[in-house]
């Protein structure tokens, strides 16, 4: 088939590889270059990179909505899509042979919307998957081509999520354009009944929240991980924090006080009696480091046996 594809961070990286094993892929749609202000550079988004090195064609609208000519401009059969980054208008969807497809993180119709990786690791859930499904103009509400599911494991991040469904998506992405182009795929409509919402994340969802009980702040934690960041205030500053574990210790304090000093951590009270073990944070303008790093430098003078997050 020519194709086009849309796509813009690492997880979509392997999707289109897969693609262009059998297909041509005509054009590739990405987010515009974004500004590193750290590196004083623009910084091109992982799909581009793979579409340079591949000498694919590359268009970077800033709103596809107002700025679409160039991909209707081009004869293909078919679009897919995995984390675009934008709302594709509906004369953009329809125009190929077969439409518009998209691979997505979630088992559909749980957690539609941008962020439905984190979120299912924020909320607990013991598992997540891989949804192929057409393309409408209600956020991922088109019908279902082929779902597949992938565990949750307690030692599972953001990151290795991303990765293992990345990969699930490429293993799945050809079997379904062939049986596209064969016409012999069913369709499942989704039952919006019971839809679920994962919309991006907000700087109050990174905020570390100590009323939760341990288990709770351990999956807000690993579920932010590498990024954003999970994390508290304390003596006027941001610590972000990228590892933790559920401490075994029970201890009888109010929430969101430090109960423990430990070499290699610190525990923080959660819910219900529970406790939190910081194990990797990072300051302001510095590199992540280990929480006995960070005990033995600027935690000497921060931390202390009752203090309460938050507090100067």
């Amino acid at each position: 088939m020519n194709i086009i594809f849309m796509g813009t961070p690492e997880f979509a990286v392997p999707i289109l590889e897969k693609i262009l094993e059998k297909h041509n892929v005509v054009l590739v749609v990405t987010q515009p270059d974004q500004y590193n202000y750290r590196k004083k550079t623009m910084i091109a988004s992982p799909i581009k990179e793979c579409a340079l090195k591949h000498n694919l064609n590359v268009f970077q609208p800033e709103k596809i909505r107002k700025d679409y000519q160039p991909i209707i401009d081009c004869q293909v059969d078919l679009i897919v899509t995995a984390a675009y980054g934008q709302l594709i208008p509906e004369k953009v969807l329809y125009y190929p042979k077969y439409h518009s497809i998209n691979v997505h993180g979630s088992l559909l119709p749980k957690y539609r919307g941008g962020a439905p990786i984190q979120r299912a690791i924020i909320n607990g859930e013991k598992e997540t998957g891989i949804t192929i499904m057409y393309m409408e103009k209600a956020m991922d509400a088109g019908d279902i081509l082929e779902i597949q599911k992938l565990p949750i494991l307690d030692s599972d991040n953001q990151k290795t999520v991303f990765e293992k469904l990345s990969i699930l998506g490429s293993e799945m992405i050809l079997g379904v354009i062939d049986k596209l182009e064969k016409g012999t795929i069913k369709p499942i409509k989704q039952n919006n009944d019971e839809a679920t919402y994962a919309y991006n994340l907000t700087k109050e969802d990174e905020l570390l929240d100590f009323n939760k009980d341990a288990l709770g702040v351990f999956n807000q934690i690993r579920g932010l991980n590498p990024n954003p960041g999970a994390y508290f205030t304390i003596e006027n500053l941001t610590i972000k924090v990228y590892n933790s574990y559920i401490s075994k210790e029970k201890y009888n304090a109010e929430v969101g006080r430090i109960v423990g000093i430990y070499k290699d951590h610190f525990d923080i009270s959660c819910a219900n009696g529970t406790a939190i073990s910081i194990l990797e944070v990072q300051l302001p303008s510095k590199n992540k480091m280990s929480a006995r790093d960070f005990i033995n430098g600027q935690g000497k003078k921060i931390l202390s046996i009752g203090k309460r997050i938050g507090e100067n």
